[in-house]
């Protein structure tokens, strides 16, 4: 495709996620313009090949999918339906792609509000990290009307790796996301646990990395995260807030089904307990910092907070 013929994306929040995905599209030909309020990101997705635009309702003028990579449902309240939203400049008929992690009855807020404005809506949450947003590898948790699949297929295949098209309501994709972050940060905060202890009983931290993911006791996070403790690296690809934020999410909908969380919420404190800290922008694998400080121990990199 040219420049002249090529469908018209948007992405709003050009973080790590959303900037993945916007060059994931650029690499298959998409026309795609972006904005995120940081404007080195936007001055980053200009460089890349992309357009770049002063808010949302600018940057996806005229787009035929506007894919919204924000923090949360507030986020994507303003990005997409505030005075200056996306919905009020994208073409006629074309589909919202809500990539946050919310409540369902937010997703299923949204999807109202966009058919109000005879717009498409598909609600889907993400998973797998910077590295696979890069690549185009994304897992995509997807729930809308079998029309919007079809507007926004292409796009869909340009940024994921596998997407579940998991029914035509929206609220399904966000409820299924919702588990995932449930386990996610269970895994991570359990990870920190486990590599301080072992601090603790004067192991090589790395010779334990090595064997346990090796062994039964391996999970994705421990394996993805530890690397971050071992080389006291906390730039943020993931930060503690984003946990703070997803598992008060999980803690809200167990209590409104009345139903228990316990795991759950013991993770979702030591994550509080990491941003009361100080480190709620930084890297999750924070946790075990925050552990390593209780415990009177100094991880890799703890040297340099002191």
């Amino acid at each position: 495709m040219t420049p002249q013929t090529a469908r018209k994306t948007c992405v709003i929040g050009l973080g790590s996620m959303g900037f993945g995905m916007a060059a994931s599209l650029l690499r298959g030909g998409f026309a795609v313009a972006g904005f995120d309020v940081n404007p080195d990101a936007v001055a980053r997705l200009e460089q890349a090949g992309g357009r770049g635009g002063t808010s949302p309702a600018e940057a996806a003028t005229g787009a035929d999918v506007v894919l919204c990579v924000v923090v949360n449902a507030a986020q994507t309240e303003a990005a997409l339906f505030g005075p200056d939203g996306a919905a009020t400049t994208m073409a006629k008929g074309g589909v919202l792609m809500s990539c946050a992690t919310m409540s369902p009855d937010a997703a299923r807020d949204f999807a109202a509000r966009a058919a109000g404005r005879g717009l498409g809506y598909i609600d889907a949450p993400i998973s797998g990290g910077a590295v696979r947003a890069a690549a185009g590898e994304l897992t995509v948790m997807a729930s809308g009307l079998p029309a919007s699949f079809g507007q926004a297929r292409d796009v869909l295949e340009c940024i994921a790796a596998k997407v579940y098209e998991l029914g035509p309501e929206a609220g399904t994709g966000a409820a299924f996301k919702i588990v995932n972050q449930l386990l996610a940060g269970v895994h991570i905060a359990a990870a920190c646990e486990a590599i301080t202890l072992a601090k603790k009983m004067n192991l090589d931290i790395a010779k334990v990395y090595e064997v346990i993911t090796a062994s039964a006791g391996n999970s994705w996070m421990f394996e993805n995260r530890v690397p971050h403790i071992l080389d006291g690296d906390y730039a943020p690809r993931s930060a503690v807030d984003i946990f703070t934020k997803d598992l008060g999410i999980v803690s809200d909908i167990g209590r409104g089904l009345k139903f228990p969380t316990p795991i759950a919420s013991m993770a979702l404190q030591m994550f509080v307990m990491t941003a009361a800290a100080g480190m709620g922008r930084d890297d999750d694998a924070s946790v075990a910092r925050m552990i390593a400080g209780l415990a009177g121990l100094d991880l890799p990199g703890m040297e340099r907070d002191a």
